[in-house]
């Protein structure tokens, strides 16, 4: 596992998955706990994973688009942005035939589970707290499956479930 980084450079995110496609329980049964966070195909989200999010960065894992919506536990980066290779693959869905090899245009980091919580964060839950309340995941039309967060929401969502946090 990757050395830590000191808590005043680690960055906050959410990642959001439809629990159908990759939930936190697929996550858990993964090999060393560990999978490709990949499929990623919106510009904004690409940018926060090629320039924002790095190696040791903590994350919410957010089931997304299918009942119950919210957060089910954490994830630590584990490796940072790479080319995502599911867009080379004329099998894979996610498949982008305009993407260069020589200059990808999706990328995709390696994710760790953590923790899962006993409890879930529910969208609900989110929406009652004074700090989760004001989330970009909390915002109307916000789709993007990779958010920033702060470190108080990330605090705040672990005092909701119940959960001690890594920093």
């Amino acid at each position: 596992m990757p050395k830590s980084k000191a808590p005043a450079d680690v960055r906050y995110w959410l990642f959001k998955s439809e629990p159908s496609a990759f939930s936190i329980d697929h996550l858990a049964k993964s090999p060393k706990q560990t999978a490709p966070w990949d499929g990623v195909r919106n510009y904004q989200a690409r940018n926060y994973l090629r320039d924002g999010v790095q190696l040791g960065d903590l994350v919410c894992f957010y089931h997304s688009s299918e009942p119950p919506l919210g957060i089910f536990g954490t994830m630590r980066v584990v490796r940072a942005a790479y080319p995502d290779f599911t867009q080379f693959d004329p099998n894979s869905k996610y498949y982008d035939p305009k993407s260069p090899s020589d200059n990808p245009r999706w990328m995709m980091v390696d994710v760790q589970l953590i923790q899962k919580f006993d409890t879930p964060v529910l969208r609900e839950n989110l929406a009652e707290h004074k700090v989760t309340a004001g989330m970009l995941v909390m915002k109307k039309g916000s789709r993007l499956s990779i958010q920033p967060m702060t470190a108080a929401e990330w605090k705040a969502v672990h005092q909701l479930a119940k959960a001690k946090p890594l920093t």
